[in-house]
């Protein structure tokens, strides 16, 4: 059984040595194989758990796709009839909302006849105020007419100006401050003479002032009629101005200074800008033109002269009315400092009110904060006045 086989690489391979690596190489052929089979065993079974797995799932997810098919086809049965519900409710709305409709379009034209017919009334009676208003435009016209009549006749311009002028000295002096178409000494009558306080000089107001030229003026149509309407406004003017300044001024009783009436802003305001020369020889002959505003300012004026001079002449009352006053104050001192002597008396009482209250009070906590002997309180504390045991006390 030792017999040498072979030599290899110097050692000796006996027969038993090579019958047991014969035999370890057959154990480990046979090892291998019966690895492989198992490893093809497992991994058919892993193909075939994983092909039962897969299957398992593809049941799972038919089943799971019946139940949402069958879902699905609830949900769209109740859908189905949702939908139809929902279109009965829709079509009976809609017959409601027409017919409602229907009523509110009626009720609507019948308010709407209802107020086209007041619009017609209503239309009539501003038809009437308009016809009214047109019978009114018509009168206007008339006095208008009449205005320009009166405008266009000296007199009765004179008299309108002499209207304006009256009603703006009325309401600013007293009656007996202004007379109207007063005679003078050379017998001329001014429209208004005024009295100022301290002067018995007149101050005279004119009101006929000429307006022919500024009508003429008013009206040209070239250059050569506003020339010559200009000429003549200088003219009529001057001539105005120079009238006054001889009939009206009086020494000794009238001013030296007379106010020409213009009865219209707009005139005023052509003197002043076209007819400047004009002015200043006014100015020159001591004639001051006043327009309606500014104769009111200067009625304005000589109305706080005249009350003015009316306090002055009853300065005299107002010193004897402030002398009492003075009397009535100082009496009034008097009787103030004897009432503020009362309450600084009534004061001090009320101190030593006060002061007794707050002596009580401290006293008053003295005693409650003291601490008694429930056992045996002394005599003195408990009879504080007049108790048996203090005078027994005394008597001791």
């Amino acid at each position: 059984m030792d017999a040498i086989l072979f030599v290899l690489n110097g050692s000796a391979v006996t027969l038993l040595q090579a019958a047991g690596a014969a035999c370890g190489l057959a154990l480990a052929l046979l090892l291998v194989m019966t690895l492989s089979v198992l490893r093809g065993g497992r991994a058919r079974l892993a193909e075939a758990a994983a092909s039962a797995e897969r299957q398992r799932e593809l049941d799972d997810k038919m089943a799971e796709l019946s139940r949402l098919n069958a879902e699905l086809s609830g949900r769209l049965r109740t859908v189905t009839e949702v939908v139809t519900s929902r279109q009965v409710d829709f079509a009976r709305a809609m017959s409601d909302r027409l017919d409602a409709v229907g009523q509110r379009v009626g009720q609507g034209v019948e308010q709407s006849a209802r107020t086209t017919a007041d619009h017609l009334a209503k239309l009539g009676e501003r038809l009437a105020v308009i016809d009214r208003a047109q019978a009114s435009l018509a009168s206007l016209s008339q006095d208008m007419l009449g205005l320009k009549d009166i405008l266009s006749n000296k007199q009765t311009r004179g008299a309108f100006g002499q209207g304006r002028m009256e009603a703006i000295v009325r309401d600013g002096l007293p009656a007996n401050a202004y007379a109207f178409q007063q005679t003078l000494s050379n017998r001329n009558r001014p429209d208004c003479a005024i009295r100022l306080p301290g002067d018995e000089r007149l101050m005279i107001v004119d009101a006929k002032f000429p307006l022919e030229a500024f009508t003429a003026l008013r009206v040209a149509r070239d250059d050569d009629e506003r020339r010559k309407a200009g000429a003549r406004v200088r003219s009529d003017v001057g001539k105005h101005v120079r009238d006054i300044a001889e009939r009206y001024f009086i020494p000794g009783e009238t001013q030296d200074l007379a106010m020409l009436f213009v009865p219209s802003e707009a005139i005023y305001a052509d003197l002043q800008e076209h007819f400047d020369d004009v002015v200043q020889k006014a100015h020159r002959a001591r004639v001051m033109m006043v327009s309606p505003s500014l104769l009111m300012l200067a009625i304005q004026v000589m109305q706080s002269i005249v009350r003015d001079a009316g306090v002055r002449e009853q300065a005299h009352l107002i010193q004897a009315e402030v002398r009492n006053l003075l009397d009535d104050v100082g009496r009034l001192r008097e009787r103030t400092g004897k009432l503020a002597q009362h309450f600084r008396q009534a004061q001090d009482d009320i101190d030593g009110v006060t002061t007794s209250a707050d002596k009580i009070a401290r006293r008053g906590d003295r005693i409650v904060q003291m601490e008694f002997d429930e056992a045996a309180p002394p005599a003195s504390l408990a009879f504080p006045v007049g108790g048996e045991p203090a005078r027994a006390a005394m008597s001791g």
